[in-house]
């Protein structure tokens, strides 16, 4: 089947190429199926228990989701009757946002105070055109003692203000909702900023966080594709000097990329942030087939070998080691699928497609353009040593000191493995050229951050929350969280309730202090209640039937070790001091703090089954358990190398870390599967000694796997450039692994074979002369 495959090929290649062309571009017409999803929610499944514990909280209490508006006076005064009037004015056409269900600023916070026995309950402030020094003062005074405000909506130095708008999105097309809703917020600040020139404003929350994931994804397809696609074919141009295999290369580029978004498209699968550096990764990846080809196809012709003749030996030499890779690269993306976050899985699955699809099209369009192009190579002696040759009698002769040297160094870098540790900061995704990371870690140095924990405290009776024993363990509990160095800002139903007290006793300070009967408590929030605006009310602090209450905390810019650290402290307090209530701890940052524990759990199980799967293919392919158990070290090591790097330079290791040994298994399989491949042959097939079979592998296919080697680094560089660090991290990552698997694979395994395949046959001399004709350098050919 393989020979009538080469055969047809070869004798009708203006077909293969039309028929290729055509089921490509059937499937490619799947891709304008594609949307892009930009709601956080997506990195969760759906039944991640932190996901579920948080959906159950938005679904007792009010929505989160949220926009804010950090606004900063140029003068570094909030409390002056211009920029109070343009904080009101800001405040006023935030209800306008689509969606909006609550906007809370220093300007509608209800201040309450007592008129003899009225509870008076109105705006902190109101008409700003009577507001003379003394006044000012006031309101300021007030609001940076106020609990609920300082560190929250002001800061201590009343130089920074946010307008904090709730959103409630239907639900029903967040892919339309979420740009709905960050395209009105960006129109709406560029027209108050032109009419207010005296502040600036920086847009966070939630929903923005949403629209940078929407931003850095369609940034990167505009920026570093093309630039991928750029290196590549340079690369290519210059290190093989061949313009018609360059543009046969790129076709088959662009057909698997096109091919497998397409695909996408029809199999429903959505757009993210790190599924959408699958093109980037499938455009590496399908240059490494076209090259092995290539790279044969050169060697043949030079020896005076006819392009027909040269494809079809190309192709029966490398069709297996092709498909090996093609195979194990492919089950490498698929472990991704045990990772607990379902882009990771889309991102497996759409490059092991890609993966398939360019090997594919590398065995039958590659070749089929290969013969109608024209391509000239110029003859070279074979006795001419090339660099690769060179290389291979550097490390026959040193073969007994590389294997020692080589060893301890990968033992010395995987000793700094233990130096990683597990940490994701969500802010963090973004670098410092995006605007949402630029406007978070603004806040978090002059307000509070983006951290935040919802703490649900259930009573499981109705009105429980009135009780005395209730109110004074949750004060107690909010004085505790407030104490604890992470802390920016504790939300709590006791603060209200300790200052409508003292409101209710002519606001003496004194009576700052929890009412201590339960028909007292519940009066008060009554009366409170019924005072207070549309919008504005206690739905996001109580339940309907007043059985429990939300403590909200805002922290500093936590990493998810701590963050993790912090929410068993809250569980150990409650389990000590208040075990009679039932708790759930709940938000986005605790979602994102698990997500990369669980992932790395769940992707090592994938990462030791994608393992064994591939060490018994290779097993198979290579028919022999013992290159089979070989191969294993040369496929392992690169990832513990890079790991030990990771940890003794970074030391962080996020969700897109946890990925990385998956994905580049099949990746570094391919330098293994290749010199394994052609080195059995040499030893098998030519008897060739192990001295000689190494230079046969070296010379076969030396220069390819360095070329291969070369794009594939390059494009995961670029990768590595994303102002996303999801991508970044990963691209970085691969890179890193992927140099040090040629490193492995040149310095190493030839060493340990030549040690461990000590038994050795005398070559005839047609079979020494024929083994020791390594390939020439691959400049030589022109097209």
């Amino acid at each position: 089947m393989k020979d009538k495959l080469f055969g047809f090929v070869g004798k009708h290649p203006f077909w293969v190429i039309l028929v290729s062309l055509t089921l490509a571009f059937l499937a490619a017409s799947g891709a304008q199926n594609l949307v892009f999803k930009s709601d956080y929610r997506v990195f969760f499944g759906k039944d991640n228990p932190q996901l579920v514990a948080y959906e159950s909280m938005q679904n007792i209490y009010s929505k989160s989701d949220n926009v804010s508006f950090v606004v900063i006076p140029k003068d570094g005064n909030v409390f002056t009757a211009k920029h109070l009037e343009s904080l009101k004015t800001l405040t006023k056409q935030s209800w306008q946002i689509p969606y909006s269900t609550r906007v809370d600023s220093v300007t509608n916070f209800q201040y309450t105070y007592a008129e003899e026995d009225d509870l008076i309950v109105e705006d902190l402030v109101g008409n700003t055109l009577n507001l003379d020094q003394a006044a000012l003062a006031k309101i300021k005074a007030i609001a940076v003692k106020e609990p609920l405000l300082v560190n929250k909506i002001i800061s201590p130095e009343g130089h920074v203000s946010v307008v904090n708008v709730s959103i409630q999105f239907p639900g029903k097309d967040l892919n339309a909702e979420v740009p709905e809703v960050s395209s009105y917020v960006k129109t709406m600040t560029e027209a108050f900023l032109q009419a207010h020139p005296d502040v600036q404003i920086h847009l966070s929350g939630m929903v923005m966080m949403n629209g940078a994931f929407t931003d850095v994804a369609m940034s990167d397809s505009a920026t570093l594709v093309p630039l991928m696609f750029l290196i590549v074919i340079v690369f290519i141009g210059v290190l093989l000097r061949t313009i018609s295999g360059t543009f046969a290369t790129v076709v088959v580029i662009v057909l698997s990329i096109a091919a497998t978004m397409g695909i996408a498209g029809w199999m429903g699968i959505f757009l993210t942030g790190p599924s959408s550096s699958a093109p980037t990764m499938i455009l590496t990846l399908a240059v490494a087939d076209c090259i092995h080809i290539l790279s044969s196809m050169f060697y043949e012709m030079r020896r005076g070998v006819d392009k027909k003749t040269a494809i079809a030996r190309s192709l029966r030499l490398n069709f297996q080691p092709i498909l090996l890779t093609s195979v194990t690269t492919a089950i490498g993306f698929l472990s991704m699928n045990f990772s607990d976050s379902p882009p990771f899985h889309d991102l497996g699955n759409m490059v092991a497609i890609g993966v398939m699809l360019a090997f594919v099209f590398a065995i039958t369009i590659f070749p089929a353009l290969l013969s109608v192009l024209p391509i000239k190579v110029k003859q070279v002696s074979t006795k001419k040593h090339d660099k690769m040759e060179k290389l291979a009698e550097f490390v026959i002769e040193k073969r007994r000191l590389l294997l020692p040297v080589t060893s301890a160094i990968i033992i010395a870098s995987a000793l700094f493995i233990p130096k990683n540790e597990l940490n994701d900061d969500f802010v963090k995704y973004f670098d410092t050229s995006v605007p949402y990371r630029v406007a978070t870690d603004f806040m978090q140095a002059h307000l509070s951050g983006m951290t935040l924990l919802e703490i649900s405290v259930q009573t499981n009776e109705s009105s429980g929350i009135n009780k005395p024993d209730y109110l004074r363990t949750v004060s107690d509990f909010s004085d505790w969280l407030r104490k604890q160095p992470e802390t920016d800002h504790v939300n709590t139903i006791t603060d209200t309730l300790k200052r409508l007290n003292k409101n209710m006793h002519g606001d003496d300070p004194a009576w700052y202090t929890l009412p201590t009967d339960q028909e007292m408590a519940a009066q008060y929030l009554l009366l409170y209640e019924m005072s207070l605006p549309y919008g504005l009310d206690l739905n996001n602090q109580l339940n309907v039937d007043k059985s429990s209450s939300k403590i909200v905390g805002t922290f500093k810019n936590m990493t998810s070790n701590e963050l993790i650290a912090l929410e068993t402290k809250i569980q150990d307090w409650f389990g000590t001091h208040a075990a009679q209530y039932k708790i759930d701890i709940a938000s986005p940052s605790l979602m994102f703090a698990h997500i990369g524990q669980r992932s790395i759990n769940s992707m090592l199980l994938g990462t030791v089954l994608a393992l064994l799967l591939i060490s018994v293919i290779l097993g198979v392919a290579l028919k022999s358990w013992r290159f089979g158990a070989i191969s294993l070290l040369p496929n392992l090591i690169p990832a513990g190398v890079a790991f030990g790097i990771w940890g003794l330079s970074v030391g962080q290791v996020g969700m897109s870390i946890s990925v990385v040994i998956g994905m580049t298994l099949g990746i570094v399989v391919d330098d293994t599967v290749h010199f394994l491949s052609k080195y059995l042959h040499a030893r098998r097939e030519q008897k060739a000694d192990t001295h000689t079979a190494v230079k046969y592998a070296f010379g076969h296919v030396g220069t390819a796997l360095w070329t291969t080697t070369f794009v594939l680094v390059a494009g995961f560089i670029v990768l590595a450039q994303s102002s996303f660090s999801l991508n970044a991290d990963m691209g970085l990552m691969t890179a890193i692994t992927i140099f040090v698997a040629l490193v492995v694979d040149f310095l190493f395994l030839p060493p340990l074979l030549m040690m461990l395949d000590k038994q050795k046959s005398s070559p005839s001399p047609v079979q020494s002369e024929e083994t020791q004709q390594t390939e020439a350098p691959l400049a030589n050919t022109t097209g």
